[in-house]
């Protein structure tokens, strides 16, 4: 049967409710579901717990659930693009749990994959590692951290077919594939929708198993957090080290 299902906002009304944890996929503002995002800024859902790498720019991705103020406690590795979030967190009106970038990444893998908990060197010794139990092992000391299981996971795609097969496309891979199987619900947004079979088996990153609905992506512009040229020289006016 399809998973396609043809209005996000519809969607994801049915599933969302205050107090979730959401977990996203996205890098800065590369590969994040703008259309699922702007959903639940539109649902009005509270209190949430997002677990993301970050939250976006001021305005723009996660940011706009931040401008509702919509989310009560961040899980991510780099926030530091976003000036609301750093002034709700001083403000004591929003929590935020520090990760290392690739023990977040963990974390989601581990709760996609049913582990409940890992162990790992990074953090031990710092702030990260505070309360949580240790274990030796081989003369080596390691901290424990859990495996993160969203209540619902929204990612972005190049590709799906409507089983929910999905592909991804350069950086806009980064956290979208373990956020995909973190979720009791995973709702995929797909720039290029299929039929099943036109997919190459070989090619297909997260199976449909993990995905519970698919929606087709807007096609909005994608933003760019920061963009940075140069001026291209005048013809004829190129110095010699310049020259291919």
């Amino acid at each position: 049967m399809s998973k396609v299902r043809s209005n996000a906002a519809e969607l994801l009304a049915e599933h969302l409710e205050d107090g979730m944890t959401l977990a996203v996929g996205g890098f800065g503002l590369s590969g994040i579901p703008r259309d699922l995002i702007d959903a639940v800024r539109a649902s009005g859902a509270r209190d949430l717990t997002v677990v993301s790498n970050n939250m976006g720019v001021d305005g723009k991705g996660l940011g706009v659930l931040l401008e509702g103020r919509q989310v009560r406690k961040v899980l991510a590795s780099y926030v530091g693009e976003n000036k609301l979030f750093a002034q709700q967190y001083l403000d004591g009106e929003l929590e935020v749990e520090f990760n290392p970038q690739g023990t977040l990444a963990e974390r989601l893998r581990a709760g996609g994959a049913g582990i409940p908990a890992f162990y790992t060197r990074t953090g031990v010794g710092t702030l990260v590692a505070e309360g949580k139990p240790h274990a030796e092992f081989d003369g080596v000391t390691y901290v424990q951290e859990r495996g993160i299981v969203a209540d619902l996971a929204l990612v972005h795609a190049w590709s799906g077919d409507t089983d929910g097969n999905l592909v991804y496309r350069y950086t806009a891979r980064n956290f979208n594939p373990v956020v995909a199987t973190a979720g009791k619900i995973t709702v995929a947004e797909v720039e290029h929708l299929v039929p099943v079979g036109e997919l190459h088996p070989d090619h297909v990153v997260t199976p449909g198993v993990y995905v519970q609905h698919v929606v087709q992506y807007s096609g909005a512009p994608k933003e760019i957090e920061q963009r940075t040229v140069r001026p291209r020289p005048a013809a004829g006016t190129e110095q010699n080290g310049d020259r291919a």
